[in-house]
């Protein structure tokens, strides 16, 4: 947050994007740990994304990074968060016709 430099209502929607971002690692943890309990209702993002993550579909997701330095605390929490992405593997539960 502190680099973002933000402010206002732009301060209040980063705290929301980072909360939400949160409550998608808190899933893809409890998905890799094959959770009894998955908490897809923490946050709208998890969600909307509960039939992407949880069933029988193929999930992608895009990381984008800053080669400066100025940017790196960033770039390299995002490269942590596709390392912990690129473990989880999900098996799909049955094949359904739509």
């Amino acid at each position: 947050l502190k680099n973002s430099k933000s402010s206002g209502s732009t301060l209040t929607e980063t705290k929301h994007i980072n909360k939400s971002l949160s409550a998608l690692s808190n899933v893809i943890e409890k998905l890799q740990a094959k959770s009894s309990h998955v908490p897809f209702r923490d946050s709208k993002l998890t969600f909307l994304l509960n039939n992407s993550l949880g069933g029988d579909s193929k999930t992608l997701a895009i990381i984008c990074c800053n080669p400066l330095t100025e940017h790196f605390q960033e770039s390299s929490c995002s490269l942590r968060f596709a390392q912990k992405l690129n473990k989880v593997e999900l098996k799909a539960l049955g094949s359904t016709n739509c």
